[in-house]
């Protein structure tokens, strides 16, 4: 990363769990950083668990951190994050925790060190919201769920 960059910090907390682990970045191009499950669970064809990860953080105003699915947990065995991505807020100080769902056929075994996220960080804008009568106009207009180009 270049020197005039200046990363933000994030306090992490690794709890006494098997399994949790330092979030990692698995090569230098990555924009995610693994997270690792710490409990042994197995979640059946159409259910979903909520799966702890061991770790807490603590990031400053400004930014959130999005739990996001992992492809080839995805692409092998159907198995994806429920509500991807998902928001850790800045002001959360709870344990890190993934809602994995099977789309899969079969069972699908978790075990304590699993890689089965991955967390990547973003900064969130604030806005100022203004009440209107009539909003400007756009091509677009009021064309909803797939309905651009189609015209």
């Amino acid at each position: 990363m270049p020197e005039h960059i200046v990363k933000p910090l994030v306090g992490i907390q690794i709890m006494n769990q098997p399994g949790a682990a330092m979030p990692a970045m698995a090569t230098r191009g990555s924009s995610g950083y693994d997270l690792y499950a710490c409990k042994h669970q197995t979640i059946a064809p159409g259910a979903y668990s909520m799966v702890p990860t061991g770790v807490r953080i603590s990031m400053p105003q400004g930014l959130e951190a999005q739990i996001r699915p992992r492809s080839g947990l995805a692409a092998k065995y159907g198995v994806t994050v429920l509500n991807a991505p998902g928001t850790i807020d800045s002001d959360y100080r709870g344990e890190v925790c993934v809602l994995l769902i099977n789309h899969g056929l079969a069972d699908f075994t978790v075990e304590p060190g699993m890689r089965i996220a991955q967390m990547v960080f973003s900064r969130v804008t604030e806005v100022d919201f203004r009440l209107q009568d009539t909003l400007d106009t756009s091509h677009r207009g009021e064309g909803g769920f797939g309905s651009t180009g189609t015209r």
